[in-house]
């Protein structure tokens, strides 16, 4: 194997590189449930409201052209509705966070193998038998 193909081999294999794999993965999928809720959740009720589930049709002529100002304020009330999402859930997963490590919020156990039940077991005889 070349020098080439087995450094790249190495790289590839760092935790690092992989770490960031599963990042990009997970953010397409996270950016998906974002997308779907400001377009058939939030869009909707603002249509409610409105009249209107976009304001694509807004437009306005200057000279011979065609000025699409309402596509931008769709994308600018889009973009506004997903910060204000991310805001609102790592506010949420921040807060959490500071309960769990002030003992707020109990850690789930683990479940407990059979050795670990064993020596628990063992410990708590040998404590009868000292008192």
């Amino acid at each position: 194997m070349n020098k080439f193909a087995k450094d790249f081999r190495d790289f590839i294999l760092r935790g690092n590189v992989l770490d960031l794999a599963v990042a990009v993965v997970i953010g397409v999928a996270f950016n998906a449930v974002v997308t779907s809720l400001v377009n058939d959740i939030i869009m909707p009720i603002i249509a409610g409201i409105i009249g209107k589930p976009n304001f694509d049709d807004l437009t306005f002529t200057l000279g011979d052209g065609i000025v699409y100002y309402g596509k931008f304020l769709t994308a600018l009330v889009n973009f506004l509705i997903i910060a204000a999402t991310l805001f609102v859930i790592i506010r949420a997963f921040e807060s959490l966070q500071h309960r769990r490590r002030n003992g707020e919020v109990e850690e789930p156990e683990e479940a407990k193998t059979d050795e670990v039940l064993l020596l628990e077991q063992i410990r708590d005889l040998l404590a009868q038998q000292q008192a």
